[in-house]
């Protein structure tokens, strides 16, 4: 198995994602500079971390989704490839295009960093089908703008079609719908706010993100 996590200007957790692939699922992580103009050949998925992109300037995500990588990152969603964003990942995949809504400033106007209980909503996606019967996970987050927010007629879409995977069980930043992550249309690109790779091992709190990795990669 191969993975990727891709690094822009602002990048925190990038490495983070690449000890908790390795240690989660043995896979081989290439490091890929959102400079470059394609991914490694062969990847299983790819991984957008967590950060601060471009310093957040302009709008969070809103430089990173036409960063040159992002045309590679495309395709390799539109063949099937797993792709998953985490935190200022989730804001680069919307911003690119590549999952609905948007994240907006949190409901209190505070950067929210702690631990948090989610429940699995749909136990059928090709991320979350390695919790089976488990229906509450916990991670953490860490974010100001992790307010997702999309249209009634969008979110009706979205829960219809079974695309809402996680929500919270304490909203934390006034998220629509108590939505913490979804997943496009297709099943293949996740955009999450709560961090599973900060939940990989016992040691951190939770091994709950591990399992996410695991069926990432157990699906390719």
């Amino acid at each position: 198995m191969k993975a990727a996590v891709v690094v822009f200007p602002g990048s925190n957790c990038d490495r983070d994602c690449k000890v908790a692939i390795e240690r989660s699922t043995g896979a081989h992580v290439d490091m890929v500079w959102h400079g470059d103009s394609a991914l490694p050949q062969g990847v299983d998925l790819v991984v957008l971390p967590g950060g601060f992109s471009y310093g957040d300037y302009l709008r969070c995500g809103a430089m990173a989704a036409l960063s040159p990588v992002m045309s590679d990152v495309k395709a390799a969603a539109e063949r099937g490839v797993a792709v998953v964003g985490i935190c200022n990942g989730f804001q680069i995949l919307c911003e690119a295009g590549l999952l609905p809504g948007a994240l907006l400033r949190n409901q209190r106007l505070k950067y929210v960093c702690k631990s948090v209980d989610l429940a699995v909503v749909n136990a059928q996606t090709r991320f979350t089908a390695g919790y089976a019967g488990r229906r509450e996970v916990r991670m953490t987050v860490g974010n100001g703008e992790g307010n997702f927010f999309a249209d009634e007629a969008t979110l009706d879409r979205l829960e219809g079609e079974g695309q809402v995977a996680f929500r919270y069980l304490d909203n934390p930043n006034g998220s629509a719908r108590d939505i913490a992550g979804v997943v496009n249309a297709r099943g293949n690109v996740l955009g999450l706010m709560p961090h599973p790779d900060r939940a990989f091992e016992a040691e951190l709190g939770s091994a709950d993100g591990a399992l996410l990795f695991q069926s990432a990669l157990a699906s390719a």
